[in-house]
C-alpha cells in the first residue's frame, strides 16, 4: 500500500511538473505574440496620433507618443485643399473606386483560370510558363516601367483609364497563389467533373473555384491593396482622370507646413485597406475552418 502511494505521488509530481512547463510554454507564446501585435499595430499608431496633432507639437523634441492637444484641423485641411483643385474632389473619389473595383475583379478573374489552366491542364511548355511565373516574382515593376510605357504608347493608351488598369490586370503574385493552391486540388475530382460532361470553363467557375475562397480572398486583399494605391501620376495627365493617391500627395506635398495635412492623408488612404484586409481575413478564416477536401 505504501509502495502504491509512493508511486502516486511520483507520478502526481510529474504531472505537476509537466503542467506548469506547459503553463510556462504558453504564457511565453502569449507574450511574445502580444509583443509582436505591438510592434505591427505601432506605425499605425503613430500614424493616427500625428494626423491628429497640432503643427506645433509635430517638432517638439524629443517627439512624444500622445497628443497634448487634438485637433481635426488637418483633416479639414486636408479637404479644403483637395476641394479647391480644378476637379470636384467626389471625382478622384470616383476614380479611385473605379480603378480599385475594375482592377480588383480583373485580377481575380484572370488569376484564377490562368492558374486553373496551369494547375490542372496538361498542354506543352506548362512547367516552362510555371517556372517564368517564379522567375516574374523576383522583378518589381520599376524594371519593366520603360518598356511598359512604349507598349501603352504604342497602344494609345497614355492619359485613357486603360493606362491605370490594363498594366495592373495581371499579377504573378496572385497567380502563383492560385496556382498553388488549385495544385491541391485531387485530380479525382476533375475528372468526375469530365465524365460527367463538364467543359473546362465550367469545371473551373463551378467545381474548382467554389474550394478555392481562402486563396480568392488572399487575392482580393493584395489586389485591393495594390490598386488603391495606383498613381499613374506619369501616364494620367488629364486632371478628371487622375485617382486619389495622385490628389492627396499633391495636396501634401508642400514642405513642413503640411507634415499634418500629410499625416491626415497617409490614415485617410489607409482605412480602405484595412476595412477590406478585415471583412476578407474573416472569410480565410471561416472557410479553411469549416472547409476541406478529401480525396
Amino acid at each position: 500500500m505504501a509502495k502504491k502511494e509512493k508511486e502516486y505521488g511520483k507520478h502526481l509530481k510529474v504531472s505537476t511538473k509537466r503542467a506548469g512547463h506547459k503553463i510556462r510554454g504558453t504564457v511565453g507564446i502569449f507574450v511574445f505574440l502580444l509583443l509582436l501585435g505591438l510592434f505591427m499595430v505601432l506605425p499605425i499608431y503613430l500614424a493616427v496620433v500625428m494626423s491628429i496633432k497640432p503643427v506645433q507639437e509635430l517638432f517638439v523634441f524629443p517627439p512624444k507618443l500622445y497628443v497634448i492637444e487634438p485637433t481635426l484641423s488637418n483633416y479639414t485641411s486636408m479637404f479644403r485643399i483637395c476641394s479647391d483643385l480644378w476637379v470636384p474632389f467626389s471625382r478622384y473619389v470616383f476614380n479611385s473606386v473605379f480603378v480599385t473595383v475594375t482592377v480588383t475583379v480583373a485580377q481575380v478573374i484572370f488569376s484564377a483560370m490562368a492558374a486553373f489552366c496551369l494547375a490542372k491542364v496538361k498542354f506543352p511548355g506548362a512547367k516552362f510558363m510555371n517556372s517564368l511565373i517564379v522567375i516574374s516574382l523576383l522583378y518589381q515593376s520599376n524594371v519593366i516601367y520603360i518598356m511598359q510605357y512604349m507598349v501603352l504608347a504604342k497602344m494609345g493608351m497614355v492619359d485613357t483609364w486603360m493606362a491605370l488598369v490594363f498594366p495592373s490586370v495581371a499579377s504573378p503574385m496572385c497567380l502563383f497563389l492560385m496556382r498553388q493552391s488549385i495544385s491541391q486540388i485531387p485530380d479525382a475530382m476533375i475528372e468526375a467533373a469530365k465524365v460527367d460532361g463538364a467543359g473546362l470553363f465550367r469545371t473551373c467557375w463551378q467545381i474548382v473555384m467554389p474550394n478555392q475562397k481562402p486563396a480568392m480572398m488572399t487575392v482580393i486583399i493584395f489586389a485591393f491593396q495594390a490598386a488603391w494605391n495606383i498613381q499613374g501620376g506619369t501616364l494620367v495627365f488629364n486632371e478628371s482622370l487622375k485617382t486619389l493617391p495622385t490628389v492627396v500627395q499633391q495636396a501634401a506635398s508642400a514642405g513642413l507646413a503640411r507634415a499634418g495635412v500629410a499625416m491626415a492623408a497617409a490614415v485617410f488612404m489607409l482605412v480602405p485597406p484595412i476595412i477590406i484586409f478585415m471583412l476578407a481575413q474573416r472569410q480565410v478564416i471561416e472557410t479553411m475552418a469549416h472547409s476541406g477536401i478529401k480525396d
